[in-house]
């Protein structure tokens, strides 16, 4: 994403090797930019932002639990707890999403 990229020039950290194009520098995973002289041009990118959610669709619920679990044992696992609808895992797994 472009905003990984946006990283301060005197923080940018290499990512390349001398004369490395623009096009193999993104190839690889990198940034580049060579707009700044005296810094890297083919550089690290930012981690990528990201968050637990629980999934709205219950149909989509990956089961983190057992029958019978218990709202607090499954949330002491770390998971997710809906008692709904049945037929269901009630207790679930998060799911990771970029922010």
């Amino acid at each position: 994403a472009k905003c990984q990229c946006k990283v301060v020039a005197r923080e940018r950290k290499n990512c390349g090797y001398p004369g490395i194009s623009a096009t193999e520098c993104k190839r690889i995973g990198c940034c580049f930019n060579a707009s700044v002289p005296s810094v890297p041009w083919c550089y690290t990118p930012k981690p990528k932002k990201v968050k637990k959610i629980c999934p709205n669709d219950p149909y989509n619920r990956i089961n983190c639990g057992h029958p019978g679990i218990k709202p607090r044992e499954c949330t002491r696992k770390g998971c997710c707890f809906r008692a709904h609808p049945a037929g269901v895992p009630w207790c679930f797994y998060h799911r990771v999403v970029e922010e």
